[in-house]
């Protein structure tokens, strides 16, 4: 066995996996079909081992027989070429490790406090209903039923001061699939409401089955916030009937904010609040531009957006489901974005760090948060997912503390 020979296929098939995995994960970030992603992810299936088997196989025991005693110089051209393509892979992960690794909370947030309540420890049961895939709730390490309560401050160098300890409850991809039953999501909101936000968002992915809209009274419809509590449906809710899970929300109070703005005042200070479903629905939400007229507090507006200059008093929020919008909200001057969608990855490889995440820009907004000027983004983990499976990766609730910097 030529052992050296044995290091560099690994290597090139470590590579391949980056290769795979990144190709997947920007396409999960488009707008595609249910079916066409099922496809995609059948044929990643296919692709992750086969091609590293194959390689194995052809190159390194008969062909070239790279492994038992053969030469670089005998391998087909074709297979070089796939080699130095899975070179770059290679060092796309290490780039996507060491960033992962280097990242911290920025500046703009200087406090985090968070603590973990296992719900299936505190029901006194575990919380699993006939869904598919509940095998996956029994593997060792799982956290899905660790929920973390993280409470977040805030600094924002537009923030008025009239807004200032102005509280924001961040919820995001609930997932209601069955396989988790109701109960988890009745405590998990109990929790929530004991947060005492001043406002609440829900930023997408509610349902992955039609039917569960049932569970929205004794989940959501229990959320109860002073300023008010708006929603943005995701890319499962698209893959359903959006309308129907539109309707059923805003009948228990909730607020749709897809292409639209509210406006809340306060002692004269503007806070505005848009959402974006883009991709797979609806357009972005037209701020107000400078020196337009105020429309006054909670009034609604929709449209296209314009990019018009700041108005100074004027404190923007973006609901987004995916955190792929952020180049518009920076270019709009958004104060705060908050999206959800990517789970955080889910799991989260020691070293690697997380793997898998739904977006353009792979798994560098997996979960956080993140300082892109003029912009602070934050990326919900979410509370549960279509897989209940979370690894290094707990599921998540947030309230966050905004203050002026």
């Amino acid at each position: 066995m030529r052992w050296v020979n044995f290091l560099a296929l690994l290597l090139v098939s470590i590579g391949h996996a980056e290769l795979v995995v990144t190709a997947l994960n920007r396409l999960h970030g488009l707008r595609l079909s249910c079916r066409t992603l099922q496809r995609l992810r059948n044929l990643h299936d296919v692709l992750l081992p086969g091609v590293p088997l194959a390689m194995f196989v052809f190159v390194g025991f008969s062909g070239p027989g790279l492994l038992v005693g053969g030469s670089w110089s005998d391998v087909p051209a074709g297979w070089l070429a796939w080699f130095a393509a899975c070179s770059v892979g290679l060092v796309g992960l290490a780039a996507s490790s060491v960033r992962w690794w280097l990242h911290r909370p920025p500046e703009c947030q200087p406090v985090n406090h968070s603590s973990v309540v296992d719900v299936a420890r505190r029901l006194g049961y575990r919380p699993v209903g006939r869904g598919p895939l509940r095998s996956l709730t029994r593997l060792p390490g799982n956290q899905v039923f660790q929920l973390e309560i993280a409470e977040k401050t805030l600094a924002l160098p537009r923030l008025p001061r009239e807004w200032d300890g102005l509280s924001i409850l961040h919820l995001s991809d609930l997932h209601f699939t069955g396989t988790i039953s109701r109960e988890f999501f009745e405590h998990v909101i109990d929790l929530a409401a004991g947060l005492r936000a001043d406002l609440a968002v829900f930023t997408g992915d509610l349902l992955d089955r039609q039917d569960l809209t049932e569970w929205l009274p004794a989940t959501l419809g229990r959320i109860e916030t002073p300023l008010g509590r708006y929603f943005i449906l995701g890319n499962h809710d698209w893959f359903l009937d959006p309308q129907e899970i539109r309707r059923e929300l805003m009948s228990l109070g909730w607020t749709s904010l897809v292409g639209q703005v509210v406006t809340i005042d306060r002692r004269g200070q503007r806070l505005e609040i848009g959402g974006t479903e883009l991709p797979w629905m609806g357009g972005h939400p037209e701020f107000e531009e400078q020196g337009a007229r105020d429309e006054g507090p909670g009034q609604v507006r929709g449209g296209v957006s314009s990019f018009g200059d700041r108005e100074p008093g004027a404190f923007r929020i973006l609901l987004s489901h995916t955190p792929d919008q952020i180049g518009w909200a920076r270019r709009q001057g958004v104060d705060l974005m908050l999206a959800g969608h990517n789970h955080g990855g889910q799991v989260v490889l020691p070293v690697v760090g997380p793997v898998y995440s739904p977006s353009l820009y792979g798994v560098e907004y997996a979960g956080g948060t993140f300082w892109r000027p003029p912009t602070l983004l934050h990326v919900s983990r979410g509370v549960s997912g279509r897989h209940p499976l979370r690894w290094n990766c707990r599921p998540e609730i947030t309230k966050l503390v905004l203050r002026p910097a």
